[in-house]
């Protein structure tokens, strides 16, 4: 239950926090910079490969940008590869005014199973993680950690409560524990109650054993969708 007197995202929260150094301070940021210009130079022919993928699939735009809420509640715009038709706020609009079970679903987790906005080859990008790929440019902008909690918008940050504080102390990243746990079969208390205890609980050890359980849980495309 939200304060009385503040709710835990409030402008207050977000004034104080945004005054603290990210978690991990220079050491997490410096091996972000290391991981991050690494990945993007190993994986740059399969980079430009999904971005003539994306391209030709439908001619539509190639990127797309969302607003999320970054450390200290400064908003960014979280990268992906498109994976949405162009017009898919339309789309979702009457899918949800026509489907109460769907509209539920996404009440509660902000996701869908079986969303109708998704292309062909989009479901194969987030099957595969791959439309994730672009975050890499938002960890060398600064805007995001490899390791984190997981980007979440405004209205989002609200279902936080009292735990919007360490959400609000780090840097989103592009894995974390709630990806490595079973992504969107893990139930969204138990997501943050993971990213909570992730923030708390930072090492740059923590952050070498989350990507190397990302590599299986990617494989296994563990509750992705």
């Amino acid at each position: 239950m939200k304060s009385a007197t503040r709710s835990a995202s409030s402008p207050f929260l977000h004034t104080h926090t945004a005054a603290m150094s990210p978690v991990g301070g220079i050491p997490k940021r410096g091996f972000d910079i290391f991981m991050a210009l690494s990945a993007l130079l190993f994986l740059s022919p399969i980079f430009l490969m999904l971005m003539a993928l994306v391209k030709f699939s439908d001619g539509g735009r190639i990127f797309y940008g969302h607003s999320r809420v970054g450390h200290g509640g400064r908003p960014f715009r979280c990268l992906k590869f498109r994976t949405m038709r162009e017009d898919g706020d339309r789309i979702l609009k009457e899918y949800l005014e026509n489907n109460p079970s769907a509209y539920e679903e996404w009440r509660a987790a902000r996701k869908l199973q079986n969303d109708p906005r998704v292309t062909t080859v989009g479901g194969v990008l987030r099957k595969l993680s791959l439309d994730e790929l672009p975050q890499l440019i938002n960890i060398v902008r600064g805007e995001m950690s490899v390791v984190g909690p997981r980007p979440v918008v405004e209205d989002e940050l609200e279902l936080y409560d009292a735990a919007a504080q360490y959400y609000l102390r780090s840097r989103p990243g592009l894995t974390g524990l709630w990806q490595v746990s079973g992504r969107n079969d893990v139930s969204y208390e138990s997501r943050v109650a993971l990213d909570s205890h992730y923030v708390q609980n930072w090492s740059l050890m923590t952050d070498i054993k989350i990507i190397g359980l990302t590599v299986p849980a990617v494989c296994l495309s563990r509750g992705s969708y």
